[in-house]
């Protein structure tokens, strides 16, 4: 079996099992659902945030239900504390039985009172009202103050203030009788809660309308997307024209031109498809149609010397087919490495080109041509696909040991300066006039005259590598050949020079 040919099955396994690898690995995902997605980002912090809401909203509430009562309960503290009369600087121990049944006048909380001298006696009132803390303490007179407490366990709000007892003035200094006025919160709870009603019941309401808006509104805009849907399934199996950005929306463009990116993708190499089917239907017409007469004659034959010959005619038309299998094939694996997203790495040309010479030393031989090598002195590194370049190589030597006269010499160089690599294969053949040279690299062009069996395919398919790596191919003739009938050709190829590779750091170590 041809080596190439296996290499090309090998390839084709290969690229087969690559395509499964991923098919395999995305049934296992779990498709998601951009509509829901979105509901779910946006319906989320509205569940979140509603129940705070609610808490920020029941605070807003006792805040503002606390207000009226807080005035209404300062009012009494105020009225409490000018009923307190002094009598020879001591405060009257008790309240008309009047104002006790003002103070208390309450349906729903219940209303303590109490009134301490400057002793800290309990004067009147109730003795169990707890009085206030040393920090919360104000000793200043007619100031009013609030402050949260318990009284046998429920939960109260105290109003208090502290009435000068005595004479005003500068001596003796005055002494404070302390006047309190609590109330439970029964009133204030039962408010907060009306609030907090009039404020939920309404969002109860609204939270359905809200999430219908958005259902509606999420289905509105990405009615698009549907709409896009629609236009490519309707598209015919062979339609890849671009898909117009203008007819769908601004967001959803980065997503229709990548997809017109990847159609021009598919339509070229739908079209590289094709012109190799087409290339190899027709070149192969030729050694077949020669094959199958070679094996006609040979069966017509009877004297055993024609057959032999016929036989040979048959296994060089065998040859031309194989080697026209093998062109079209590594052209079309070039010109598919592109697609096929071939990662290139770091390459020393010189090791490179060293190697690949030394394959075709045997078929020099043949050819009794001298091929020679010439290597740089230092390493020159450029970045590429060694298989690719090595097949580039190839078809350069084969190209000049077919065109060379025997006796001659084909000479590969690899030399490189402050900017680019160069690779050269240079022969003492006919050469190739100027007038031709950029034409060559056409697929299965043949220059008028020349008697060498050949596809034309060799130098398309080192131009095909060339572009694939960045390096423009040059034509010229020989300045070595020193014989004007054959002036010999210089195919230079000049690769970007990959930068050196930085020394080790301290921390690195080094292993020369």
């Amino acid at each position: 079996m041809n080596p190439r040919a296996a290499e090309a099955d090998e390839e084709g396994a290969a690229s087969q099992a690559a395509w499964d690898l991923p098919s395999a690995g995305h049934s296992n995902e779990v498709q998601h659902s951009l509509f829901g997605e979105i509901l779910d980002w946006m319906l989320a912090p509205l569940l979140l945030l509603w129940p705070m809401s609610i808490a920020i909203t029941y605070l807003v509430a006792k805040s503002i239900a606390n207000q009226p009562f807080d005035h209404a309960l300062e009012d009494s503290v105020t009225v409490l504390s000018q009923q307190v009369r002094s009598v020879d600087g001591v405060p009257a121990p008790r309240l008309p039985g009047a104002a006790r049944d003002i103070l208390r006048a309450d349906d729903i909380d219940s209303v303590y009172f109490q009134i301490v001298g400057a002793s800290g006696a309990v004067l009147d009132g109730d003795r169990d009202l707890p009085r206030p803390r040393e920090d919360e303490e104000d000793v200043r007179a007619g100031a009013v103050h609030f402050r949260n407490d318990t009284l046998h366990g429920t939960p109260i709000r105290i109003a208090y203030t502290y009435v000068q007892q005595g004479a005003p003035g500068p001596a003796p200094a005055p002494q404070l009788a302390l006047v309190q006025v609590a109330e439970t919160l029964e009133k204030r709870a039962k408010l907060a809660n009306e609030i907090i009603k009039g404020v939920i019941l309404p969002q109860f309401i609204i939270l359905p309308v809200v999430l219908a808006l958005v259902w509606f509104a999420l289905s509105r805009g990405l009615s698009p997307l549907a709409q896009l849907q629609e236009r490519i399934r309707a598209r015919r199996s062979d339609d890849l024209s671009p898909i117009e950005p203008n007819q769908v929306p601004e967001e959803i463009t980065p997503l229709v031109n990548s997809l017109n990116e990847m159609l021009a993708r598919l339509a070229q190499s739908m079209e590289m498809q094709k012109r190799f089917i087409a290339d190899a239907a027709h070149q192969m017409k030729t050694p077949l149609a020669g094959m199958r007469t070679q094996s006609e004659l040979a069966l017509r034959q009877t004297d055993q010397l024609e057959i032999h010959r016929s036989l040979e005619q048959l296994a060089k038309s065998s040859e031309a087919a194989t080697r026209l299998v093998n062109q079209l094939l590594a052209l079309a694996r070039a010109e598919h490495q592109p697609q096929a997203g071939a990662v290139h790495v770091a390459v020393e040309l010189g090791e490179l080109a060293r190697s690949t010479v030394h394959d075709w030393v045997q078929a020099s031989f043949a050819y009794r041509i001298d091929l020679g090598f010439e290597g740089p002195a230092e390493a020159v590194r450029i970045q590429g696909n060694s298989l690719m370049l090595r097949e580039m190589l190839s078809n350069l030597i084969d190209n000049a040991l077919r065109y060379t006269p025997a006796g001659g010499s084909v000479t590969v160089r690899v030399r490189g300066d402050a900017a680019q690599a160069m690779l050269e294969v240079e022969d003492t053949g006919p050469g190739i006039p100027a007038a031709e040279r950029p034409h060559v690299f056409d697929r299965f062009y043949r220059i008028l005259g020349s008697n060498m069996p050949g596809s034309g395919l060799g130098l398309a398919i080192v131009r095909e590598i060339a572009q694939q790596h960045a390096a423009e191919v040059d034509i010229f003739a020989n300045p070595r050949a020193g014989h004007a009938k054959l002036p010999g050709s210089l195919f230079r190829v000049s690769f970007p020079l990959l930068p050196p590779p930085a020394p080790p750091t301290e921390d690195e170590p080094y292993y020369g």
